[in-house]
């Protein structure tokens, strides 16, 4: 539970001023007595009660904004890249060498857990699908066939999206 920096700053002032026993204090403000040795040290090291971290936290990013940007705007365009298509480009375009793990993981941030191999639905016309709607209802059913022509590289077995 968070203890506020107040009834820290209280204890200490009862217990320097002498006013209450330390079992009294601990009893009253409801600290263990490791919390209240912890805080009493930082209060004795820093003048302070809470543990301010200095600097930035987490690991150093490899990749800048404006990198990421581009990373995204080349899967939003063409969600068809793979990672390594990815890292190529971005070696060329952006001149910066970075490994395809890196590429995922930044993606993945960005909210892009799997890359659908599809466009957006708002991207669908509906004048032109009741066109095609309609331009189809002339045939009978045993009249049309259907081939399935999804596209495929020597790098995947198959596609598991799209």
């Amino acid at each position: 539970r968070k203890i506020s920096d107040d009834v820290k700053r209280a204890a200490i002032r009862l217990y320097e001023h002498n006013l209450l026993n330390l079992q009294d204090i601990l009893d009253c403000c409801g600290f263990s007595q490791r919390t209240w040795y912890r805080v009493l040290r930082l209060w004795r090291d820093t003048g302070d009660v809470t543990n301010h971290p200095r600097g930035v936290r987490g690991r150093v990013r490899r990749l800048e904004r404006e990198d990421i940007e581009y990373l995204l705007e080349l899967v939003h365009d063409n969600p068809d890249y793979f990672l390594d298509e990815l890292v190529s480009l971005a070696r060329t375009n952006r001149f910066i060498s970075i490994h395809f793990t890196t590429v995922f993981n930044e993606l993945e941030r960005a909210g892009m857990s799997r890359k659908k191999l599809k466009r957006i639905a708002s991207e669908r016309n509906e004048e032109l699908r009741a066109a095609f709607v309609a331009r189809m209802s002339q045939y009978d059913a045993t009249e049309i066939g259907f081939i399935d022509e999804v596209s495929k590289d020597e790098r995947t077995l198959g596609r598991h999206y799209g």
